[in-house]
């Protein structure tokens, strides 16, 4: 039998996903890989040895629960799950629709919320861990974004209450808040909100950094060794933590 550990990743086929899920098979992790797209899980399975993947829609609390069956049934364990599925939207409240609302809150809120449902027994049984990806817009208000940063700053407020809760089982919670990552969904957002100039938005973001000339997207690669160190033994402390990753960006805010 396989005694590896186990750690469940959403989001597996996005830019942040794809570098969490090699970054726990190098370090010797069994990786079961979710996400709502096929294809990415089907291109991730190419560059990543993969334990299962299950394509889903974790929208709905019974696709949550259906993946976390998948998991166990091929996997027999678990030890750390990832909640790294996320969606970006923007636009000020006063036009912002219901759907791009409703899109927001269900993926990066509550898709995680009963992710964590889910897979709780199954985490005291090995006193494992969660860790949710969260965002700089977590922590502080972004102008243009009050809808992404309700759904973020609720996903990290939840993870510091789950981690109290589940303290005495020896689970540990923690969020990982990276800045603006160099990753396909930072593509969609230049190319959507750009207003045609997809290099001037970016070179916008860039200009909020105290880099100054120096200054560039955090990536994936920087986020995926953040979240591994807090699945490592060395991490055993760690909980109700939120680490940020944004070179400094909400250092005084």
């Amino acid at each position: 039998m396989n005694e590896s550990p186990v750690v469940l990743l959403t989001g597996a086929g996005g830019g942040m996903g794809r570098a969490i899920a090699a970054r726990f098979a190098t370090g010797g992790w069994r990786v079961s890989a979710t996400d709502l797209d096929d294809g990415l899980l089907s291109a991730l399975s190419h560059e990543v040895t993969l334990a299962a993947t299950t394509p889903a829609d974790l929208r709905h609390p019974a696709a949550c629960h259906g993946v976390f069956a998948e998991t166990m049934a091929r996997c027999g364990r678990l030890d750390a799950l990832v909640n790294a599925a996320g969606v970006w939207r923007e636009g000020p409240v006063e036009t912002f629709s219901e759907a791009d609302f409703d899109l927001l809150m269900d993926v990066n809120l509550k898709a995680a919320f009963f992710m964590c449902a889910a897979t709780i027994p199954a985490l005291r049984a090995t006193r494992g861990c969660i860790v949710n990806l969260s965002s700089d817009a977590g922590r502080q208000g972004n102008i243009g974004a009050a809808a992404y940063c309700a759904s973020k700053g609720a996903l990290t407020n939840f993870t510091r209450a789950l981690a109290l809760d589940l303290a005495p089982d020896g689970v540990r919670v923690n969020t990982v808040s990276p800045a603006d990552t160099d990753t396909p969904m930072l593509d969609f957002q230049a190319e959507r909100y750009g207003g045609g100039d997809p290099a001037g938005y970016k070179a916008a973001l860039l200009a909020k950094y105290p880099q100054g000339k120096a200054a560039r997207f955090v990536r994936p690669e920087e986020v995926a060794e953040v979240v591994y160190f807090l699945c490592q033994p060395a991490a055993a402390a760690i909980t109700g933590a939120d680490y940020a990753i944004d070179f400094g960006y909400s250092a005084g805010r």
